[in-house]
């Protein structure tokens, strides 16, 4: 069976967001363009862990000679977004293996989402990218320099909402 992609290039609004109370929160990486809306499940970790890679990579990329990707030090004040999750909030699968890249031709930060794999424990070793384990669905979003960074301190201040409250 092939891979249904669900992909947002340039999209309007890229976000992490919660529902529910500190402690039983399910965490949603949510992109809108237009009126077409894709929401997927994650775990507050893989949040988390998504904010920091591309937190480093965005600092890797800064610390080029000359900055040749244009990455700001601070947010542009348009980019912030601490609106909440837009509706309808329709949860298109539960992301099991989360990637990060950067592609160089368009100075995008690009993510991919997809379910867990139904893999042999033995196989895993040889899986060095999504395509190889040929999800039903993939979720991919690309954004530029100054959406990412954005994206790094609403995620982190998102998942640090929660804690000290559980």
């Amino acid at each position: 069976m092939s891979t249904i992609t669900h992909g947002f290039d340039w999209p309007d609004r890229f976000i992490v967001g919660t529902v529910g109370l500190p402690g039983d929160r399910t965490f949603y990486l949510q992109a809108k363009d237009r009126d077409r809306i894709f929401s997927v499940a994650l775990e507050k970790q893989q949040s988390a862990a998504l904010a920091d890679g591309i937190g480093e990579l965005l600092g890797q990329l800064r610390e080029l000679e000359g900055n040749p990707a244009s990455v700001p030090d601070e947010t542009d004040a348009l980019l912030v977004d601490n609106e909440p999750l837009d509706l309808p909030l329709d949860e298109e699968f539960r992301v099991g293996v989360l990637t990060l890249g950067w592609d160089p031709t368009t100075t995008q930060v690009v993510i991919e989402a997809a379910p867990a794999p139904e893999v042999d424990p033995e196989q895993l070793e040889d899986i060095t990218s999504i395509e190889d384990i040929e999800p039903e669905q993939l979720f991919v979003v690309r954004i530029p320099v100054g959406s990412a960074l954005a994206f790094v301190e609403r995620t982190r201040a998102v998942v640090a909402a929660g804690r000290g409250q559980q």
